[in-house]
This record gives C-alpha cells, structure tokens and sequence, in this order.
C-alpha cells in the first residue's frame, strides 16, 4: 500500500531537484554588502574580480533568476510625488477657447466684442459687451461640450457646464468630468513613471496611486533619490514649430497665432514661434542616443509612426528653406533650417548634450510625456547599510527557527522527524525557487513570511505522524498504520491551508506594497508546504520502509 506509482514518483523527485536548481542561483551572486563594497570600488576607480568570479561559478546555460531584495533590505530610493491634475483642467479649457472664439464671431452682432478674462483652471469666462447676447452665447458653448468618458458604462453627461452672470459667461467642468480627468491623468502618469523606471533597467521598482493626486515611488538599488527624480520629474513634451522669427527683447509680446519660448542654450535668446505645433512627441515610435557621423557629438536620433511620418514628411516638403524649431518642455533645444523634405519618417535632435544626457532624453521620449507637471512631497534615500542590517536580523531569525523545529522535529519523531526535516528544506528550495521565477520582491515582512512558512510546513508532518501513533495503538501493523496516518490527516491538512491560504489571499488583494509581499510569501510557503508534507515526506518513508520492511514502528 506504500508502494508509489513510478510516474509519480519522477514526478516529485524532479520537481524537488527543480527547486534546488532554480534557488541556487541566488547563493553564487553577491549579497547587499558584497555589492555595495563593489560599487563603492568602481567609483574610486578599483575592480572586485572576487564578486565577478563568484558571479561567474555559476554557468551561464543554468538558470539564473534571482530574488529581487526590496527598499528595506537593499536600500534606495523613496519618493512621494504630486501630480498636478489641475494643469490638465486648463488644458481643456485652452483647448476649448479657440474653438468658443470661432462659434461666438459667427454671433458678432449678437455678442458684440468679447474677451477672456479671469484666471481659474477649470473654467472658461468669456466677458461680452452686449450682455443681451449672453443667453445666445451660453447656448454655443454648450454645444462645444463633449460626453464623458464613462467606461465600459458608455458616455456619460457632457463635460461643461455653462452659467451666465450678467456679461460674462462661464464655462466650467463638471464634477464628473473633473473625476474622469483626475483618474485618466493618474492612469497616464502612473503607466510613463513606470515605463521610465523601466527603461533604465531598475528591477521590481514599487510604483502605487496614493489618494487623488499622488504616486508612490520606491525605486531599490538606486544611489539617491535625485537620480529618480531626474527621471521621472522631466514633463518631456516634444513638438515641432515652424519659426517665425527670433527676438532679446524678454518683454515683447509675441504677435497673434504665436509664441515666444527661450532658447534651451543661448540666454537671453527667444524664438517666435507658430502657435499650433506641426507634429507632437506623441507620433514617436523610437529614440535612441547616438553620435552625430560629422562632428561626432552625441545626439537622439528619433523615428516616426507612419502618420507621423507622413506628417513630417509633409511638412518639411512645404517648408524646405524655412527653419523649424525643436522644443522640449518649453524651450528650443534646436532651430534647424529644413534643406530637403524629410521623408523617412526619422530624424535626428542636436544640441550640447553629453552621453548621459543624450541617453536621458532618449529614455524620457521613449516613455512618453507626463500629462501634467509632478512635484515632490517627500524624499529620502534609504542606506544600504540599513538593509545589511535587516538582512542580518533576518538571516539570524531563519536559522534560530531552522535550527529549533529541525531539534524539535528529531527528538520528537526520530527517523520520521529526519525525514521531515530533509522534506523542509526542500520546501524552502522551491519556496525561493518560485519567488525567482516569478521575480518576487523579498522584504522584511516577506522574510517574516518565510519563517512563518518554517514553523507552518512541519504541522502537516506533526498531524500525520500523530496519527499514526494513534494508529499504531489499534494494534494494525507499520505498512498500514503509515497509510492510514497520510489518508487520514490528509483532510485536516488541507482544511488549515485553506483557510491560512485565504488570509493570504486578502492580504494581497486588501493590502499594499510590503503586505503584498508577506502575503506572497506566505501563499507559496503554503503551497510547497504541502507538497513536501503530502508527497515528499511520504515518498522517503516509503523508500525507507520498503527496502527495511520492519516488524515494528516506533514514531
């Protein structure tokens, strides 16, 4: 009755030595102090050959995933940042005025003349001459309200609002369209601060809305929180203008359908510039630093989308002989002047930049541009010191508990607690070979969830080998006292993992950041823990017992 399939048998063999291999990579890479003991030596200009041959003991063809280690153990960056959702609000009201400017001429006898006036972010105030026109007037912005957004609920009420006080008439969001911006602009930020952090090869950053309007951002392994924020903090707004003129005059206001914006390199310098944008950032595919092939300075070479392309094309065949201007956040990084049409789809943006900066600014227009301006509430760089420290706490709890439940496990069952013990340090092996699979972030909490796996995997071994004690004392012989000991526990096994396998559950879905991570920890500690209290420990007591096949069974 103890005999095993053979299939099952390989079965639970290979996935314990899957488990071994997928987990050792994680002991031939250096640790926290090792790696900042390293870095420390680049920057003054040494090499640590002893970490890259330890890096190196490892072949290249195995496996090779790693435990990621979080803010708390590694150290880092933390950065709590505020996005100004109301820089969106104008936004649609500037985009909206144009379109009120065209509908009310066509009301020039009603209306009279008009201006805007006022300064708020969320409305548009339109002050008319002729207040007898006002009625006439609301009623054509109305008609220049567009539906909400609402989902997968379809379109909801229109975005505007629109109230009259004697001459003046204001436009104004409203409360639901005011919501659906708000989330848009969290869900656009949240996705380029992401792709940003990404973009520079930062492994398992935690990036999380908080409230309204902010972002949490908790990047490992970084220097200083400056370097995220030089990242993440750069608006990166590229369009493209045709330039009408150049002026030093800061006070001149720049003529209707223009704009004035400084040159990026030259103080004091400013380009007049087309108003509307002949092409924006957006229409960007690709943007990669490079050299220039004649003065070999660095440069972005950026490429197109197919109707960007088109566009570019387009526009650089009606302008050849005419410069256009190249502007990032607000300024003219360059001014070329257009000798043929571009049509390609692929261009090239120099300036003063150096390796880095020309890599920065390919990172930040590969990711796209922040819909609105962000600002930090919160900074602080956590020292690596700190998590040497932790991971040293938490080295002393796995072994304290590894050592206490092996004793434990020993002198309580002998033989069978040998067999036990051997099972849960197997389940540990698949335990860190998972959360290298799937590129788990390790804190502190987690390492609380691998002690607590420690403890949890040998209660199946405990309520199997009690009942076999129990089985024994009913005079049934050692095969099926063992068999009914397994079949029996079995139930209770499962009902306990269950419901612990649910707290972990809610843990993960109710919790965030580092409570995500107990909580993985601890559903995976569960799964293995069973595995290795069901079938591991079963199958070596079946080996054992079918090559001594004794008498009698002590437990």
């Amino acid at each position: 009755m103890l005999q095993f399939p053979t299939w099952k048998m390989a079965t639970v063999i290979l996935v314990c030595l899957a488990g071994v291999v997928f987990s050792a990579p994680n002991l031939f890479y250096p640790t926290v102090e090792q790696a900042n003991d390293a870095r420390a030596a680049i920057e003054a200009g040494r090499d640590g050959p002893e970490l890259q041959a330890q890096a190196e003991a490892w072949p290249e063809w195995a496996p090779s995933d790693l435990v990621n280690l979080g803010l708390d153990l590694r150290g880092g960056a933390h950065l709590l940042v505020e996005v100004h959702v109301a820089d969106v609000y104008a936004e649609r009201m500037n985009a909206l005025w144009p379109e009120a400017r065209g509908a009310l001429r066509d009301l020039r006898d009603e209306v009279g003349a008009f201006r805007r006036v006022g300064d708020r972010p969320d409305a548009l105030e339109i002050r008319l001459d002729d207040a007898a026109g006002a009625d006439a007037a609301a009623e054509v912005l109305r008609g220049l309200a567009q539906p909400v957004n609402a989902g997968l609920l379809g379109g909801g009420g229109p975005d505007l609002t629109v109230s009259v006080d004697g001459a003046t008439v204001t436009a104004e969001l409203t409360d639901q369209a005011k919501a659906a911006i708000d989330d848009r602009t969290m869900a656009q930020s949240l996705e380029i601060v992401r792709r940003r952090i990404d973009e520079t090869g930062t492994r398992e950053p935690t990036i999380q809305r908080q409230g309204d309007d902010r972002i949490l951002v908790q990047v490992p392994g970084v220097g200083s929180a400056e370097e995220v924020m030089a990242i993440i903090g750069t608006t990166a707004r590229l369009t493209f203008h045709m330039v009408e003129g150049t002026t030093q005059d800061a006070d001149a206001s720049p003529p209707p359908g223009q704009i004035k914006l400084p040159d990026a390199e030259q103080p004091g310098v400013f380009y007049l510039l087309e108003e509307a944008a002949l092409i924006t950032g957006d229409r960007l595919t690709d943007a990669q630093p490079g050299f220039d092939s004649r003065s070999g300075q660095p440069v972005v070479n950026f490429r197109f989308d197919a109707a960007g392309a088109r566009r570019f094309g387009e526009v650089t065949a009606a302008n050849v002989g005419r410069p256009f201007a190249v502007v990032l956040d607000g300024a003219v990084i360059t001014a070329p002047t257009i000798r043929e049409a571009i049509t390609g789809g692929s261009g090239q943006i120099s300036g003063s930049f150096t390796v880095e900066t020309a890599s920065q600014l390919a990172i930040l227009l590969r990711a796209g541009a922040l819909p609105a301006e962000i600002t930090v509430l919160e900074q602080r760089t956590v020292g690596p010191d700190l998590g040497a420290d932790s991971i040293a706490a938490g080295e002393i709890a796995v072994v304290v508990a590894f050592a206490a439940v092996l004793i434990f496990m020993f002198v309580s069952y002998g033989l069978f607690g040998f067999f036990a013990n051997i099972a849960l340090l197997l389940n540990v092996a698949m335990l860190m070979a998972l959360l290298s699979l799937i590129g788990a972030t390790l804190t502190l909490p987690g390492i609380a969830g691998i002690v607590l796996t420690i403890g949890m995997a040998v209660d199946a071994n405990v309520l199997i080998f009690e009942r076999i004690r129990e089985e024994l004392k009913t005079a049934r012989g050692p095969a099926r006292a063992i068999e009914a000991g397994y079949a029996r526990a079995f139930t209770s096994i499962v009902d306990a993992n269950v419901t612990t396998l649910i707290a972990a559950s809610i843990l993960f879905f109710m919790g965030s950041g580092p409570v995500k991570g107990f909580a993985v920890t601890l559903a995976l500690g569960i799964v293995t823990s069973v595995f290795s209290a069901t079938l591991v420990t079963r199958l070596m007591v079946a080996a054992w017992f079918d090559r001594a096949r004794p008498k009698t069974l002590k437990v």
